[in-house]
C-alpha cells in the first residue's frame, strides 16, 4: 500500500523530530507581492505548528527575484548551505515553479539534497522526492515551468517588436531630468536645469571628470539618492538621445537561454528609432554638437557597453566594491567604485590594467612550473576527504576550534588595547595577522565542506588540465586562459592582488602602483 505524505514524514517511536525548512518565493511580477510574501510566511509557520512530528528550523524566503537564476536568490542559497551543514531533514515548498524554473538547476539541487538524505515536498503537484518516482516527476514539472517562463519571455519580445514596427514608445523608467506619467516622459523642471548645465559645460570644453565634480557640488542627488556624480553618469546623459526628444528602442535584450541576463543589443535584434517621442530638454542642434565633440575626444561610456576579461571580476578587499574600467590619458585603469565616489570611504588607489596583466603572467608561470604537483596532490587529498567521513568530521572540528581560539585572542587583544596595555602599532599588526589567519581557516573549511560534492574535485582537475595543456610561458596576456583559470581578483591593498582560482584556491601577487 502506498504511503501518504504525512506517513512518510512521521518519525518512528523514540526518534528525534524531523527538522523542517519551508521555502517560499514571491515573483517580481506579483501584483500583491508583499502581502503574498507575508501570507506564505504565516502559512508555513502555522503548518509547522500543526504537525507535531516537525521541528521548524527556519523559514527561507526570497522576495521579488527571478525564478530562472538560483544565484540571485539569497535565502535559497542559504537553505542549501544549511542542508549541507546537516541542519535540515525535509523541505516543503508551494510548487516546482516556486523552487526553480531552470530544469538543470532544479534537478541538480534535488539530486544533491537526495544525496544528503533530505526530501523535498512540492504541495501544488503533490510531489515528494522521498518517493522513488519523485525525481522523474520533478524533471517533468520543472521542464513545464521552464517552457512557461520561455513562453512569457517570447510574448514580451513579440510585444516589443510590435511596438518597434508601429513606432510606439513607452517606458517604465524615466532618465534623470524626466518623470513618468502614464508610461510617457514628462520634464522634471529642476532636474532638467542640471541636464542643460551638463551639456553646456561639455560644449565649453570641461572634462568629464570636471563636470562630475562640479555637478556633485550642486547638492542635486542622483537617481540612486547619492550626492556624488560618477563620470559614467555624466557620459550616460551626454550620450542619451532621449534628451533631444528621441528614443532608440531595443538598446538591450534579455538572453533567451537560461539563466537569463540583460545584454547590450549590438545587432542581434532590430532596433527602432522614434523621433520626437517626448518633450526634449536639449535642442537637437546642441545635442548633435556634443556628440561630435565626444566622438572627436573618443570618449566611450565604459559601463556595460565595454566588456573585458576583468569586468565584474576585480573586487576591493577594503570596502567590498567592484572595480570599474576608466581611461586616463589613453591608459586603462581599474578603480574602486567606492573610492571614486568618496576617497574618504575607501583608500584603494586606481589600479593600472598593465599591472593586472603582468601579475597574471607571473601567476601562470608559477602554476605551470611549480603548481602541477600541488594541484595533483590536492585532487588526491580531496578524494581522501570525500571518502573518509570520520577524518572529515575531525578536520572540521579542529578548524572550528582554531577559529574560536582566534576569536578569543581578538577579544583579549581588544581589551588590552582599551586598557592601554598594548602598543597601537603592535595592536594593528597582530589584529591583521589574526584576521588573515581566520580568513585562511574559513577558506580551508569551505573547501572541505565543498569536497563532499564532486564540484571541487572536478574544478581542480579542469584547472590542472588547462595548465598542463597550456604553453610553458606566456609572452602576452591570454584572455581564454584567464577565463578558464580565474574566478575573481581581490585587491588586498595597494601592493597586493589575490587571485581566486576556479577551484577555490587563492594565490597572491605583488604589484607596483602608479599614483595619479
Amino acid at each position: 500500500m502506498r504511503k501518504t505524505v504525512t506517513e512518510l514524514a512521521m518519525p518512528e517511536q523514540g526518534q528525534r523530530l524531523i527538522r523542517l525548512a519551508p521555502y517560499t518565493r514571491v515573483s517580481s511580477g506579483s501584483d500583491d507581492q508583499l502581502h503574498s510574501f507575508a501570507a506564505q510566511v504565516k502559512y508555513y509557520t502555522e503548518y509547522a505548528a500543526a504537525h507535531p512530528e516537525y521541528e521548524l528550523v527556519d523559514i527561507y524566503a526570497d522576495e521579488a527575484v527571478t525564478g530562472t537564476r538560483m544565484d540571485k536568490r539569497d535565502d535559497l542559497n542559504r537553505l542549501l548551505r544549511d542542508c549541507r551543514k546537516g541542519k535540515i531533514d525535509r523541505i516543503i515548498t508551494k510548487s516546482v515553479s516556486r523552487f526553480a524554473r531552470n530544469t538543470k538547476e532544479s534537478l541538480a539541487a534535488v539530486r544533491e539534497l537526495k544525496s544528503l538524505n533530505i526530501s523535498v515536498y512540492f504541495e501544488e503537484q503533490n510531489i515528494d522526492t522521498a518517493q522513488v518516482s519523485g525525481e522523474v516527476l520533478i524533471a517533468m514539472f520543472a521542464a513545464l515551468a521552464q517552457r512557461e517562463s520561455e513562453a512569457i519571455s517570447e510574448r514580451m519580445r513579440w510585444s516589443y517588436r510590435t511596438r518597434i514596427d508601429k513606432g510606439r514608445f513607452s517606458t517604465n523608467k524615466a532618465p534623470f531630468g524626466y518623470m513618468l506619467a502614464d508610461g510617457r516622459l514628462e520634464i522634471n523642471t529642476e532636474e532638467a536645469e542640471v541636464v542643460k548645465e551638463i551639456f553646456d559645460m561639455s560644449l565649453q570644453g570641461e572634462s568629464i571628470s570636471g563636470i562630475a565634480k562640479r555637478v556633485s557640488k550642486m547638492d542635486i542627488p542622483t537617481r540612486d539618492k547619492t550626492s556624488y556624480w560618477q563620470e559614467s553618469s555624466i557620459l550616460y546623459i551626454l550620450h542619451n538621445e532621449k534628451y533631444a526628444g528621441d528614443c532608440l528602442l531595443q538598446k538591450t535584450y534579455t538572453a533567451q537561454e537560461l539563466p537569463r541576463f540583460r545584454k547590450r543589443n549590438l545587432g542581434k535584434y532590430r532596433q527602432g528609432f522614434v523621433k520626437q517621442s517626448h518633450p526634449a530638454i536639449i535642442e537637437r542642434e546642441k545635442f548633435e554638437r556634443v556628440q561630435e565633440l565626444l566622438k572627436r575626444k573618443r570618449i566611450a561610456f565604459a559601463g556595460d557597453s565595454v566588456s573585458t576579461p576583468f569586468s565584474k571580476k576585480i573586487k576591493c578587499a577594503e570596502c567590498g566594491s567592484t572595480f570599474r574600467l576608466k581611461k586616463v590619458r589613453g591608459k586603462n585603469y581599474w578603480t574602486c567604485m567606492a573610492h571614486e565616489k568618496d576617497v574618504h570611504k575607501c583608500s584603494m588607489l586606481p589600479l593600472p590594467e598593465e599591472q593586472v596583466l603582468q601579475a597574471f603572467l607571473r601567476l601562470y608561470y608559477k602554476l605551470k612550473h611549480y603548481g602541477i604537483e600541488v594541484l595533483t596532490q590536492l585532487i588526491s587529498d580531496l578524494h581522501a576527504a570525500k571518502t573518509g567521513s570520520l577524518l572529515w568530521s575531525e578536520n572540521i572540528v579542529e578548524i572550528n576550534k582554531q577559529i574560536s581560539d582566534i576569536a578569543s585572542q581578538e577579544r583579549l587583544l581588544t581589551q588590552l588595547k582599551q586598557q592601554g596595555s598594548v602598543n597601537p602599532d603592535i595592536f594593528i599588526s597582530r589584529s591583521n595577522q589574526l584576521a588573515e589567519r581566520r580568513r585562511e581557516l574559513k577558506l580551508q573549511k569551505e573547501r572541505i565542506l565543498r569536497s563532499e560534492e564532486d564540484h571541487t574535485i572536478q574544478q581542480t582537475q579542469d584547472l590542472l588540465d588547462v595548465i598542463e595543456s597550456g604553453p610553458d610561458w606566456l609572452d602576452d596576456f591570454d584572455e581564454q586562459l584567464f577565463s578558464d583559470m580565474v574566478e575573481k581578483i581581490v585587491v588586498v591593498d595597494n601592493e597586493t592582488l589575490r587571485f581566486r582560482l576556479l577551484n577555490g584556491l587563492e594565490v597572491t601577487e605583488k604589484i607596483e602602483r602608479t599614483r595619479r
